[in-house]
């Protein structure tokens, strides 16, 4: 007797990676800039994930290190304590300058709503359900640069804040 089962794993289900791009759509400068900027925030959230990561992993590996240079003579130990802990505090003031842990975060929301944009598009639902094709494309470019431009201005803010000294209360 046949195994349904076995059947069902033996006949692999080949789908495309990404659904095909309407031809109205592929050539307009609007499908352009929302793949530009979906990649780019892509491309730049795994960038700052992996300098995070990488400075968080050595941070805590200088970290927990220290407790070890006890077992070292008392001249090397102190040295070697005193140089961990003097890199742990320059890798987080690189992670603080640089924000790789905030910026990991922020590309990777926008990247997820560009992603949510091309769906919407592609699927003709949400805003764009009922629309011409023409139409269309206008609600793509406007909705892409809202985002994008939504993300330039807390970036800058975000940036500005960082930046400025904080007051001492009361004053």
């Amino acid at each position: 007797m046949h195994d349904h089962r076995e059947n069902q794993v033996n006949h692999k289900i080949v789908t495309p990676s990404e659904p095909p791009v309407p031809a109205f759509a592929s050539a307009h400068p609007a499908w352009f800039r929302l793949e530009n900027q979906a990649n780019w925030y892509d491309d730049k959230s795994q960038h700052s994930q992996r300098w995070y990561k990488r400075l968080k992993i050595a941070q805590v590996s200088l970290a927990v290190l220290i407790p070890a240079t006890s077992l070292l003579p008392a001249d090397c130990a102190k040295w070697a304590a005193s140089i961990a802990g003097i890199l742990i505090a320059v890798l987080e003031a690189v992670q603080q300058m640089n924000q790789y842990s905030t910026l990991w975060v922020t590309y990777r929301a926008t990247a997820e709503r560009l992603k949510h944009e091309k769906y919407l598009f592609l699927s003709a639902a949400g805003p764009y359900k009922n629309l011409s094709e023409p139409d269309r494309l206008i609600a793509l470019a406007e909705r892409v640069e809202e985002h994008v431009s939504t993300e330039h201005a807390n970036w800058f803010n975000e940036t500005r804040r960082a930046a400025t000294p904080a007051k001492p209360e009361g004053k």
